[in-house]
């Protein structure tokens, strides 16, 4: 990048000196024509017993001159206005694409580690289960485990499909009015299994929406999965959902480190994720909340992200109740 960075600035500062090189030397050549247009003036009008017709000739040459002038620098400034446009849209696409390259391969590494890690997990599990004589509890709290990591992978792989369909317009959503209470209660349970003593919530009931029941479940348990892979592990994650006139407030508040300022608006991009993917502890793939902005927006709705008191982080949805 620094070398690309050198090079195109040289090249751009070759372009600009060149230009402003051909425009002297126009000025210069167009004095010349003018020195000698004059001289021939002289030849044919004497300026002395002709003065008026002298001047007039004499005014057209200078006319000449200007539009000579005002036509080279003109041109000269128009293409140095167009080399600057197209420099800065090559250097934008260079830059673009550079950034794109590196958070797909960030992406790479994210979805590498978070398939080989539950598969190993159930590979474990189902190994000890195959080798030892276990009593019922053991073979039932294993078994739980292969089911849970099963959640995840299903989880992942539903993102990444959702994600490449919506991206190429292959997805047709679903419209039904669906109790939508009843579903993120539901969520909330399963997560509550799954990660015990780590969620509460505080929800109104029979909040109706229309909508894809399948595309608002992965937004829900993106958000969740979300607040459980930010968060220390003992931290208490809150869920609310309120009635606020003819929409529902969907909100998850946990307790972790907070997002800065500057990365609140980064995070809903496509594969970003906030520091490096060789050197962060946390899992995932920069998709979750990627595609869960673009399933609240395919709702009408909008999320929003803010920070916590006195530490963490609340993301809100906010959707039109049917």
């Amino acid at each position: 990048m620094r070398f690309f960075n050198t090079v195109y600035l040289l090249l751009l500062a070759y372009i600009i000196a060149a230009l402003v090189f051909w425009g002297f030397s126009l000025e210069h050549q167009s004095q010349i024509i003018y020195q000698q247009e004059r001289f021939a003036l002289k030849e044919h009008i004497d300026s002395v017993s002709n003065p008026e017709v002298f001047a007039a000739n004499l005014a057209v040459l200078n006319k000449k001159r200007e539009s000579r002038r005002a036509q080279y620098f003109g041109e000269g400034f128009t293409f140095l206005v167009v080399i600057f446009i197209g420099a800065a849209v090559v250097y934008t696409s260079f830059r673009r694409s550079i950034r794109l390259s590196r958070q797909q391969n960030n992406f790479m590494l994210s979805v590498t580690h978070e398939l080989k890690s539950p598969i190993a997990a159930m590979k474990l599990n189902l190994q000890t289960l195959e080798k030892y004589a276990l009593d019922e509890d053991k073979k039932a709290k294993l078994l739980e485990r292969c089911i849970t990591e099963s959640n995840r992978l299903n989880d992942l792989c539903n993102n990444m499909l959702i994600a490449s369909q919506m991206e190429g317009h292959q997805y047709v959503a679903a419209r039904e009015k669906f109790d939508f209470s009843e579903l993120l209660l539901q969520s909330v349970k399963e997560y509550n299994i799954r990660y015990q003593g780590r969620f509460e919530s505080e929800m109104d009931e029979n909040l109706q929406v229309n909508g894809d029941r399948l595309l608002l479940q992965m937004a829900i348990n993106n958000l969740l999965e979300n607040a459980i892979k930010y968060t220390p592990s003992k931290t208490l994650i809150t869920v609310y959902l309120k009635k606020n006139g003819n929409q529902l407030a969907f909100q998850v508040a946990d307790e972790g480190q907070g997002i800065p300022d500057n990365e609140k608006k980064k995070i809903f991009n496509k594969f970003y994720r906030i520091g490096n993917e060789s050197t962060r502890k946390s899992k995932g793939t920069g998709l979750g909340l990627y595609l869960t902005r673009k399933i609240v927006k395919q709702h009408k709705g909008s999320i929003g992200v803010k920070d916590n008191d006195p530490v963490g982080t609340i993301f809100e949805i906010n959707l039109l109740l049917a």
